[in-house]
């Protein structure tokens, strides 16, 4: 690449704003543009040329070391480009051409479009999402038809060339110097036009089938999560990839535990004499039953908790918790020995009161004394 000067090369002064550069560049891109000069080297080198300017220019460090240091500095840093082809110029400033010359997609080539996405549904349990599992989805997606082999056109009546655009798919339109190229509407892009159409797809070329696949679930999904199985979409209308189909998951409630991200929560009844004196009681987990042990004077909410017993953490060894939330269960019937064993009970919490409820009535009877104790008194003497 000649060593010219790259402002020089845009036309432009040396203290340019981007905006002015991004200007220069587009207009003389489109002047020395391949499809507008066909058969013209020099223009094709005239077009890389330029490439190569705006490429250091358009870029706030690069332009800055070509500033101080000039194409030496470039050197030394590794910033000098070097476009093989007129490709690699669109693969890297495409869009700044629109759709005047065919976009990304190469001077004179074609455009094509990737095949539309499809969605299923799928709904496991927590046990499979705590494990992961494969398992089978069914969803529709069109498919090429059998009868037609794809054409859209009646056996023995083939289509016939677009006679709007010659067969091209696409149609040039002159404004002064410009050349706008666009979809044929007669033919839509395709270049053909089907005029007896397949009486099982009725022209379309695809016909609805119910597909099914199987789907690797990575353990520790959630309800929301979303799985994408490659390729298995739509086909493209013209040539290009097929589409996606997403699998969105959904994860069942379980009835024993509640979901806090990797976490599990379980809550657990005891009775008031195993929250005082301590007891061994048994709990579930996803591997089952395991027992735990409760510890004198638990109160009512505590929470035990079982470090790395909760979800798995997708495509990590990480594990959750296990939360054992134990609550209080007051009977609401209860047998005459019961009740004879509760009243001396409630005896002797009298003649000992316990702590948070000593301190919560000496509480309350400051708060009657400040509040009530003196219009009371002033009552009294009235």
């Amino acid at each position: 690449m000649p060593q010219i000067d790259y402002y020089e090369v845009l036309n432009v002064s040396r203290n340019a704003s981007k905006d002015e550069i991004s200007a220069a560049y587009r207009k003389l891109a489109m002047k020395y543009h391949p499809d507008r000069n066909p058969g013209d080297a020099e223009a094709v080198e005239q077009f890389k040329l330029c490439a190569a300017a705006y490429e250091i220019l358009g870029n706030d460090e690069k332009r800055s070391i070509y500033d101080q240091y000039g194409h030496a500095g470039l050197d030394s840093a590794g910033g000098s480009t070097q476009f093989r082809d007129v490709n690699d110029i669109f693969g890297a400033f495409g869009d700044l051409f629109g759709s005047f010359f065919g976009g990304r997609g190469g001077y004179g080539g074609k455009t094509v479009t990737p095949g539309n996405d499809v969605r299923c549904n799928l709904t496991i349990d927590l046990h499979e999402a705590a494990r992961g599992i494969t398992k089978e989805i069914i969803f529709r997606r069109h498919e090429t038809c059998q009868t037609c082999g794809g054409s859209g056109s009646r056996p023995g009546k083939p289509p016939e060339r677009c006679p709007y655009c010659g067969g091209q798919g696409r149609i040039t339109q002159s404004t002064g110097i410009f050349s706008i190229q666009t979809t044929c509407p007669k033919c839509r892009g395709a270049g053909m036009i089907i005029t007896d159409p397949c009486s099982d797809c009725r022209g379309n070329g695809l016909i609805p089938q119910t597909v099914k696949r199987e789907i690797k679930i990575p353990a520790g999904v959630d309800t929301g999560t979303r799985l994408r199985l490659q390729g298995e979409g739509e086909k493209s209308p013209d040539g290009g990839p097929p589409g996606d189909c997403y699998v969105f998951i959904t994860v069942k409630e379980h009835p024993l535990f509640q979901r806090d991200g990797q976490h599990l929560i379980c809550r657990v009844p005891i009775g008031y004499a195993q929250a005082a004196l301590g007891a061994e009681i048994e709990i579930p987990t996803l591997d089952g039953q395991e027992k735990i042990n409760i510890p004198p004077g638990t109160q009512n909410n505590d929470v035990i908790t079982l470090r790395g017993r909760g979800m798995p953490v997708p495509r990590r060894n990480q594990f959750g918790d296990l939360l054992i939330q134990v609550y209080i269960e007051v009977p609401r019937k209860l047998k005459p020995e019961h009740r004879k064993v509760l009243k001396r009970l409630a005896e002797l919490e009298g003649e000992h009161t316990l702590p948070e409820r000593q301190n919560f009535f000496s509480k309350l009877s400051g708060f009657v004394k400040e509040f009530f104790g003196e219009k009371t008194d002033r009552a009294d003497n009235g």
